[in-house]
């Protein structure tokens, strides 16, 4: 008999998903555990394998297609064999089909671990155009040039102090002396919004209704950071970063103060024992946040290592939902992009969420002497349903000593 190929839930949060490749055409001969299209799901691309072998008979959708759970994507059967019942037949409930079940019960959950930084956004205005009353002019000036139509502004002035006389009037006139007039072609473009970011948009609204957010900004001095990063790349096998340290700090001052490490789960604030630490990671369609797992009991360089392997792998899109799941705090790091200080929006269910900022040089005061310092700013977002005031600037206090004093670090 033939049968039918339809999308199955992929994820458990997912209601529809995108061919972002179809890899079958009519006549094609497949077998069982065949991939027939990479479908982008609300957290990642995934090959939509065959449970079945035979002749692809009949091609629904194509590159492109957004399909609902259930939809029909292909029909495999014998050559020749009548499929058209199957064209109209209805979906199974929920889509529970064997792709559904197979894949739902091979692929975990990634409970809100997409996240996205929010910057303090700069407003670009023209310069406002000097009025005529401000302008050194004489009176007689101005009155030719208001009778004449002519903005004094765009006029240069001869007379002391550049002061606008008679004579610099005379040969100007409203359309020499008014702003050139410029045409161009009107245009925009719609850009499709991809599954990951319909998630990350819908999470976004949800922790920042549901969480009530405060912030907590501390300025570290990383003199020392510096000093010590100097001295430990030549003799690693591969280069450490200011974020491993980060990484690194937060993970053992999240074990002095658990209650930072923690979730709102309703009737019950849950304390996490062990301390997995999620890094947001920009791609093309938002953030993908990576787990390292047990950050506390890994090295710096340990954590360099697999920091590097996260980040190659959200960039390919060769991270798997399991590789993203159980954070229990997050860092979002922009320092990179020269961005000072910033506030993230909490990783649900997380409770806080750390963003870092730019190391800068700047005059310091250091006993009572100036001199210049490394400096970067840290900003807790906090949910205050879990952390208190004093319990966030408890937790800060101790990752700014861990920081200043990195050794404490390597030991």
């Amino acid at each position: 008999m033939a049968e039918a190929i339809r999308l199955g839930r992929m994820t458990d949060t997912m209601e529809e998903g995108f061919i972002a490749e179809l890899s079958i055409k009519v006549g094609d001969t497949i077998k069982t555990g065949d991939s027939v299209a990479d479908i982008e799901t609300d957290k990642a691309t995934l090959p939509l394998e065959s449970y079945y072998a035979g002749v692809v008979l009949y091609v629904a959708a194509k590159k492109g297609d957004s399909l609902k759970i259930g939809d029909l994507i292909a029909v495999v059967g014998k050559t020749g064999e009548d499929y058209s019942a199957l064209l109209t037949a209805p979906a199974p409930p929920k889509a529970e089909s064997k792709e559904a079940t197979a894949m739902a019960a091979s692929e975990s959950t990634i409970n809100n671990q997409q996240s996205t930084e929010i910057a303090p956004a700069t407003s670009h205005q023209p310069p406002a155009t000097t009025s005529d009353s401000r302008l050194k002019a004489s009176p007689l000036a101005k009155a030719i040039a208001k009778e004449k139509g002519i903005d004094l502004s765009r006029v240069n002035g001869s007379g002391e102090d550049g002061r606008i006389v008679k004579k610099d009037l005379e040969n100007a006139s409203a359309a020499s002396a008014q702003p050139k007039v410029y045409t161009g072609k009107e245009s925009f473009t719609d850009v499709k919004v991809s599954q990951m970011r319909k998630t990350i948009a819908k999470r976004l609204v949800q922790s920042t209704t549901e969480n009530p957010h405060f912030y907590l900004t501390i300025d570290v001095n990383m003199d020392k950071a510096v000093a010590l990063r100097t001295d430990l790349n030549p003799l690693l096998p591969a280069k450490v970063s200011f974020n491993d340290f980060v990484i690194k700090a937060s993970a053992l001052a999240l074990r002095q103060h658990p209650a930072v490490n923690s979730s709102w789960l309703g009737d019950t604030i849950r304390q996490y024992s062990h301390i997995h630490i999620g890094m947001a990671v920009a791609v093309d369609e938002g953030l993908l946040v990576p787990v390292i797992k047990f950050a506390d009991n890994k090295s710096v360089s340990d954590i360099s290592a697999e920091a590097k392997v996260w980040g190659e792998k959200a960039k390919t899109k060769k991270l798997l939902p399991p590789d993203m799941e159980g954070s229990t705090f997050t860092i979002s790091n922009l320092g990179m992009f020269g961005i000072e200080e910033f506030t993230a929006i909490i990783n649900q269910p997380n409770a806080c969420i750390l963003a870092v900022g730019a190391i800068r040089q700047i005059p310091i005061v250091v006993n009572g002497e100036i001199k210049v310092g490394n400096m970067m700013k840290l900003t807790l977002s906090s949910d205050h349903r879990v952390v208190d005031g004093a319990v966030g600037a408890k937790f800060m206090q101790t990752l700014k000593q861990l920081l200043e004093e990195p050794l404490r670090l390597i030991i």
